[in-house]
């Protein structure tokens, strides 16, 4: 960075040079539809394809909206009592669903070898905030408390998720802290989350266009989701860090969100939470997903399950 351009890796900055090639409208000046779709597109063009695994069932789970649809991923047929991974999808609570992130699941749960759930909440701007961030939690909880409906027998649950859905894991794993459940959050993996306002920070700045996630994306997200930034479901560094179990925090140094996973780790750090903190150098926000084409971050994934299971092993 001698020159006072941040660092790219090669790969990266090809998959850049693509998407720009490819061009298009922003997503403000699409469809909803349009939108939604296109997130899909980019995944189904952009990530490696869905690992083949022994159960990939659909089911729910009552909310408070209605019945939660929930995909269980395993790649065991039955199991023995152990953790049970949550996982919550990004896309700024406006767009995403099961099957966009669907062979990032697979690849968890193989890597893993472990039950990964995924939540398919509420969208916006049909139901902006609370709704989604309450679906995650009630999942959770339901997850946690019914073992049995899942046919695996939980000692506990691990939140995880991207962008909105790293959110949402953090929210999901304060909301736990202050009402238990019948078995403990023993991780949480905030993956380049939106922990804090990232409004005004040096990365909503200085990549505001040309690194996969947009400031006018954020600005399309936020206006349908319509997040009370005073509160703690919408902005989780305002909450308590007390009872925040072990922490992995991962961020993109390209990522426009940056800032605020990097607040985040540094408030669980001030707090004395066990936690690891892990940067992808040269990299963009929504690498877990864009591992075909980018075949660097395949890598750096699996930097994210070597720390988790590091951390699972330190406080078996």
């Amino acid at each position: 960075m001698n020159d006072g351009n941040p660092f790219v890796r090669d790969d990266v900055a090809a998959f850049l040079a693509l998407l720009e090639q490819a061009g298009g409208p922003p997503i403000n000046e699409v469809s909803l539809e349009e939108a939604r779709g296109a997130y899909m597109a980019l995944h189904q063009m952009a990530d490696r394809p869905a690992r083949d695994l022994a159960v990939i069932t659909d089911l729910t789970c009552p909310g408070p909206g209605g019945d939660i649809p929930l995909r269980l991923y395993d790649s065991r047929d039955s199991r023995d009592p152990g953790p049970v991974i949550c996982f919550y999808h990004g896309g700024g609570f406006v767009i995403g669903d099961l099957d966009t992130h669907h062979n990032l699941c697979t690849e968890i749960a193989h890597q893993m070898d472990l039950p990964v759930v995924a939540v398919d909440y509420r969208l916006a701007p049909e139901h902006p905030f609370p709704a989604p961030i309450e679906d995650c939690i009630a999942a959770s909880r339901w997850i946690a408390d019914s073992p049995e409906a899942l046919g695996r027998p939980a000692t506990g649950i691990i939140p995880i998720g991207d962008s909105a859905g790293g959110n949402a894991t953090i929210v999901v794993s304060q909301a736990l802290a202050r009402q238990p459940a019948d078995t403990p959050v023993l991780l949480q993996v905030p993956i380049f989350p939106l922990a804090s306002d990232s409004a005004g920070s040096t990365s909503l700045e200085e990549f505001a266009e040309g690194f996969v996630l947009t400031k006018v994306a954020i600005e399309f997200f936020e206006a349908g989701y319509q997040p009370d930034k005073a509160d703690p479901r919408a902005m989780p560094i305002l909450g308590s860090h007390a009872g925040t179990p072990p922490s992995i925090v991962v961020t993109a140094s390209l990522d426009p969100i940056r800032d605020s996973g990097r607040d985040y780790a540094a408030a669980l750090a001030q707090a004395g939470i066990d936690h690891v903190f892990l940067e992808v150098a040269g990299g963009t926000h929504s690498f877990t997903n864009l591992r075909q084409a980018v075949p660097s971050y395949q890598t750096e994934l699996e930097r994210v399950f070597a720390a988790m299971k590091l951390m699972l092993a330190g406080n078996a």
